[in-house]
């Protein structure tokens, strides 16, 4: 919670960047996919566009009421995708920070967001229960999914984008010790279908 994150050398363990801007605990990070880039996410309702290799902060994404829970790029890398505490998510120019779309229905927390592979869509994850498909150039909603009893917590595209799996918990707010429920939609046209999956949660530890 000390309002930083760091790159680090994954087989060394050496700190490779320190990216400093963020003025509360940083809730996420996440790599461009060239690996170029750094994507935070801040509870000081701003997410921020850094150099990997230098730790320079690149674009500076403000618009959110609330803290940021997730950011993540598109595969192009072109895009930022957030999600927040004031029920929005909101798609961003990487390079300039300008924002270039609002989704905006959830009506609780939403958790996590991400781009389908070809850019076209976001798939949101929301405390309301929900996961919604939207698209990614206009903002407008495209499905919602509907079937859990409890908050999602992330939802994400398969990588052809014809398959979204969501995880939430299974029937309360408290996130302590409820099952996992897993849901996988196949979102092709005439074929929304869903297997859903119980997965308990890990032993305590004694």
């Amino acid at each position: 919670d000390d309002s930083t994150a760091r790159v680090w050398n994954a087989a060394t363990g050496k700190e490779l960047a320190l990216l400093k801007g963020h003025t509360v605990g940083v809730a996420s990070a996440s790599f461009s996919g060239d690996g170029g880039r750094v994507v935070t996410a801040s509870y000081d309702r701003t997410a921020r566009v850094w150099d990997a290799a230098s730790g320079q902060e690149l674009a500076l994404l403000k618009g959110h009421m609330n803290r940021v829970l997730s950011a993540s790029f598109s595969g192009d890398g072109r895009r930022v995708v957030t999600a927040s505490d004031d029920s929005t998510t909101r798609v961003w120019d990487a390079a300039s920070g300008k924002e270039l779309a609002l989704l905006k229905g959830h009506t609780h927390w939403v958790r996590s967001a991400s781009i389908s592979g070809d850019g076209g869509r976001v798939v949101t994850a929301s405390h309301d229960r929900t996961a919604r498909v939207w698209d990614a150039a206009t903002g407008k909603l495209m499905l919602t999914l509907l079937g859990h009893t409890g908050p999602v917590l992330t939802a994400s595209f398969s990588p052809d984008g014809a398959v979204i799996r969501i995880a939430g918990l299974a029937g309360s707010d408290d996130e302590g010790g409820k099952s996992i429920r897993v849901r996988i939609f196949d979102t092709r046209p005439a074929s929304l279908t869903f297997l859903p999956r119980e997965l308990a949660p890990p032993p305590k530890p004694k």
